[in-house]
């Protein structure tokens, strides 16, 4: 059993133990996108540390229990499957190699105890037709060994949030049969971030590129705390068509205690674009590349790294709104559509090491 697989070492057969988020990073690394490094701890590392800690059946009685209608039946079983969770030790084996490629990850960015976000990746999520976003957490700005291993348990647990639960069963992907695979990839300190679309939200149209952006990390556009810049690019002319610059009064950074919070932004930025022209079409093109990639319509996360001002991609999936619907011309719009699209993307919350749902 491969415990641990490198994103640039990924294979396409890797999926079915990896999930959607860890294939995807794998999949743009090796297309020569620029996403940060990092690596993923397999799903059969969850099903074996749950087999031999002797929970498999535990929690599969306990989901196969659950009334997807009762809301009670659904917050009970998931409480006691993330504490059961929560109680085991790692596999000693597991816990070194997780700990042996964080240090090597370490060696490869020139820093002992590299910042990681550490992302949960079901291996049912991110397909086209359900996108699994905001149901599982994500743990940024994690630093040291045993604080990437305790955090790959908790990505673990997070199998069994109400909101996972629920989705699962709503979506028909079976009781018992979803695995947790954890990525851990190296962090960014963002000058600015922020999601971009491949098609037109408002109305589908895939010619155009839509992309929000605001200062610091993406949180703020992604849970709605701040009305981002928004921009819009022709994909044929590559040429900016539209900017609505908003007043942006609030910003995550990261403290001097290596966490994540919200702050005030200063006044004299509030109303200044967060991303000039040239950046602009950089996360555009970043986008297109994805797209391209893909097939077909992504929702794009990025950053623009505060040091060496490049334009990363930090994740991209299926678009999953507009895909669902029957192709139209002019395309009417559908109730509030930018809002449905966000929540495919990373769902940060504050809390303890910053907590992402993803």
């Amino acid at each position: 059993m491969a415990q641990i697989v490198w994103f640039e070492n990924y294979e396409p057969t890797d999926v079915a133990v990896l999930g959607g988020k860890n294939s995807s990073l794998g999949t743009l690394l090796r297309a020569g996108l620029p996403v940060p490094p990092g690596f993923a701890v397999s799903a059969d590392c969850y099903r074996k540390a749950l087999a031999d800690g002797g929970l498999s059946g535990e929690l599969d009685g306990l989901i196969a229990a659950v009334d997807p209608r009762d809301p009670a039946s659904v917050a009970a079983a998931g409480q006691q499957a993330r504490t059961l969770i929560g109680s085991l030790q790692p596999p000693a084996d597991l816990a070194g190699a997780i700990q042996d490629a964080y240090a090597q990850l370490g060696e490869r960015c020139g820093e002992r105890d590299v910042p990681v976000a550490v992302r949960s990746s079901a291996t049912c999520e991110d397909s086209p037709d359900a996108s699994f976003a905001g149901e599982h957490d994500t743990y940024l700005w994690v630093r040291g060994d045993d604080e990437v291993v305790r955090h790959v348990l908790r990505c673990w647990a997070s199998l069994f949030t109400d909101r996972g639960i629920a989705y699962r069963l709503e979506r028909g992907y079976g009781r018992v049969s979803a695995a947790m695979s954890v990525g851990v990839q190296q962090m960014v300190r963002p000058r600015a971030a922020g999601v971009a679309f491949t098609l037109n939200p408002t109305d589908g149209d895939r010619s155009q590129i839509a992309i929000d952006a605001s200062w610091g990390f993406g949180e703020a556009v992604v849970s709605g705390e701040v009305t981002p810049d928004n921009f819009g690019v022709d994909k044929v002319m590559g040429t900016i068509t539209r900017r609505t610059i908003s007043a942006k009064t609030l910003e995550y950074r990261l403290t001097g205690g290596d966490t994540v919070i919200a702050v005030a932004v200063e006044p004299e930025r509030q109303c200044v674009p967060c991303l000039n022209d040239e950046e602009v079409l950089a996360v555009a093109r970043l986008a297109r590349r994805a797209e391209k990639h893909y097939g077909c319509p992504q929702d794009v996360e990025w950053a623009i790294d505060g040091g060496e001002q490049d334009v990363l991609l930090l994740q991209s999936r299926p678009e999953t709104v507009w895909s669902r619907r029957p192709r139209q011309q002019g395309g009417a719009g559908i109730a509030d559509p930018i809002t449905s699209m966000v929540q495919t993307m990373l769902h940060p919350v504050t809390g303890g090491s910053h907590t992402a749902h993803s």
